[in-house]
């Protein structure tokens, strides 16, 4: 539901044009009302196909600013057939009272005269006064009628406005300001002058403006989307939109019990977001004791070897990198396999060794005992992986890819233990829709990430693109996107390291007097270049996603068998593979079929990583748990989400 926040945005626009249109209107015919008895009248006008500012201007002889000031929201744009306009009426102007002015009011489908006076506060003669005509015809839908607002000792009584679920006014008072009543109300800047486009830079006291309320219908942007009913659209056609029943929608809005109206403003629960998702302890659940036979394949490639000393072992290590990686991972398994035996699960923990070889693999799994596996975790190359995966999906054995995250071919019996980029990507992109309301978001990019652009162009339409060709940034170019009067979020999307190593030091100097903090959605080599300097990161707050917290728990009950064991901490290889082992044999002992035991709004936590499995349509799992990192003050990773 990308677009619903913008869906709102426009819908509120209606009601702050009226509000500003109708301060306007104090100020342009106040006094003309009090010495002359008269006030201009202004109508609407639905815009034609082929129609521009110029030539509505030419044909009402008006200038175009007038055109503009009455509707702010049209400057930058081209004109729509239909859209509506607020134009000086044409027809003969209204006498009024002196203790009266008046506004217009187009009459809606089904409104009636009482309808109309009880949402204006005003009797239906007064309505008649200053409508000559309704004295002897009924309303007719699409007409503009004018209706007599009076003037109190307080100045204009405002209309009894119906203002959208969350919606309230707000009075300016002393020491106010835009960015000081924004961040009151959890909104930017930017969203407080789309509410309020006639606001000005300089605040009134007194003046009374729109704002989200903070009290009963709040605004909650961060679980909740809000959208706008399109005409003719019923609770049968929100179902195929959104997946919810009537019951669920009238429940989080009560408005919408006696139906849906055009315009109307519904909350409906945000997809995705971390409020749904739980966080669940497979340890208290564990009901499935029966034995567990589970196949470890990793490329040792130490069969045909000959080791006579500690020194050729040495040698193999420091010339085999995947050796390392694979016996620091099976030291991770290991442990896992005792703390499921010491919660009373029963593990057969069989290894392989695949020696990085494909026909090796389909060798193993071509063996007897295969038939009574019941996960396999492994092999750690893609086509190794594939090629386990394809052979055992007639028999629906599971299988765990540790460490690539590629995307694999179309396995229903695959499980991809890492998010992909795509997914940690939309992770950062959900955690930007989420908290950047009330932010200034900058993205710096370059022409190679078009695609990133877009992702964060579609979450939040109101980010400002600064793209750079080559490969520095200029101060000055970046000084002129930022706000001294709020928080400036930068989006670096940008894999050339010259580039992402001069835009930081650009900020870091620039944060000495504004508010910054960096983003990306991709942690890329680029920020390990030896010219990229963490302490600079860390003055800018730098946030990524990762597969990982890469905080490590020194009390936790793994890391201190892990020392015990083997001397030292154990390396990100060694958590892996504990983590995983221990989250499949959980799994599997906690339902009867392991495929059960992977509901999608479940997540799983241990040592440094999270498991979320979501089906990837008809093929296999995907690992959709990913974190939200950033660098703190001490240079460390802090997690932030």
């Amino acid at each position: 539901m990308v677009g619903n926040f913008k869906h709102r945005i426009v819908f509120i626009l209606k009601f702050s044009i009226f509000i500003s249109f109708f301060a306007l209107l104090i100020i342009s015919c106040g006094s003309a009302a009090q010495s002359t008895g008269s006030a201009t009248s202004y109508e609407s006008y639905a815009v034609k196909k082929g129609e521009t500012v110029r030539s509505i201007a030419k044909d009402h002889n008006i200038s175009e600013s007038v055109i503009y000031n009455l509707n702010p929201e049209i400057k930058g744009g081209k004109l729509k057939a239909n859209s509506i306009l607020i134009l000086p009426s044409t027809k003969k102007e209204v006498i009024v009272d002196k203790e009266e002015t008046v506004k217009t009011h187009t009459v809606k489908r089904k409104e009636t005269l009482y309808s109309i006076s009880k949402l204006y506060g005003v009797s239906e003669d007064d309505i008649k006064k200053y409508n000559r005509h309704l004295i002897s015809r009924p309303l007719k839908a699409g007409e503009t009628i004018y209706i007599p607002i009076a003037i109190t000792e307080e100045g204009i009584k405002s209309p009894a406005l119906e203002l959208p679920p969350g919606i309230e006014e707000y009075q300016i008072v002393a020491k106010d300001t835009k960015f000081g009543i924004a961040k009151k109300h959890g909104i930017s800047v930017e969203e407080l002058e789309a509410l309020n486009p006639k606001m000005g830079e300089t605040l009134e006291i007194g003046y009374k403006i729109l704002v989200p309320s903070k009290a009963g219908e709040a605004l909650d942007t961060e679980n909740y989307d809000y959208y706008e009913v399109q005409p003719r659209e019923g609770f049968y056609r929100l179902k195929k939109k959104f997946g919810l029943s009537e019951e669920e929608i009238v429940a989080l809005n009560p408005q919408a019990k006696d139906g849906l109206k055009d315009g109307m403003i519904l909350k409906l629960p945000k997809e995705g977001t971390p409020g749904d998702i739980m966080v669940e302890d497979l340890e208290t659940r564990i009901s499935n004791r029966a034995m567990k036979n589970v196949a470890l394949m990793l490329p040792f490639g130490v069969a045909n070897s000959e080791l006579d000393s500690i020194q050729k072992e040495v040698d193999l290590l420091r010339s085999n990198p995947t050796l390392q990686i694979a016996l620091d991972f099976y030291s991770g398994a290991l442990i896992a396999a005792e703390f499921a035996k010491e919660k009373g699960i029963s593990v057969t923990l069989n290894v392989y060794d695949t020696e990085r070889n494909e026909s090796k693999v389909a060798a193993i799994v071509s063996r007897p005992e295969f038939d009574n596996t019941d996960a396999v975790i492994g092999p750690l190359f893609q086509r190794n992986i594939e090629k386990a995966s394809s052979m055992l999906a007639r028999k629906e054995t599971p299988v765990f890819s540790p460490l690539s995250n590629r995307k694999m071919a179309n396995l229903p019996n695959l499980f991809q233990t890492l998010p992909t980029n795509t997914i940690l990507e939309q992770t950062m992109v959900n955690y930007l829709k989420r908290h950047a309301p009330g932010k200034k978001v900058i993205v710096i990019t370059d022409p190679s990430q078009n695609r990133q652009k877009q992702l964060i162009l579609n979450a939040i339409p109101s980010a400002q693109i600064l793209s750079i060709d080559g490969n520095y940034a200029m101060r000055d170019d970046l000084m002129t996107y930022l706000s001294e009067q709020t928080e400036n979020w930068v989006v670096l999307a940008s894999e050339k390291p010259m580039l992402v190593s001069s835009c930081i030091n650009v900020l870091s100097d620039l944060a000495v007097h504004n508010d910054i903090r960096l983003f990306t959605l991709n942690k890329s080599e680029a920020y390990e270049w030896n010219e990229v300097s963490n302490t600079r990161l860390a003055r800018l707050d730098f946030t990524f996603p990762s597969v990982n917290k890469q905080v490590m728990d020194k009390n936790n009950p793994f890391v201190t068998r892990y020392k015990e064991k083997h001397g030292v901490a154990p390396n990100r290889f060694a958590i892996r593979g504990f983590d995983i082992t221990y989250d499949v044999l959980l799994r599997m002992a906690s339902e009867k079929d392991v495929y059960d035991a992977f509901p999608k709004e479940t997540e799983t936590v241990y040592v440094e990583n999270k498991f979320r499995y979501e089906k990837s349509g008809r093929s296999g799992y995907v690992n959709q748990a990913a974190y939200i990192l950033k660098y703190n003050d001490d240079l460390n990773f802090e997690v932030v989400e």
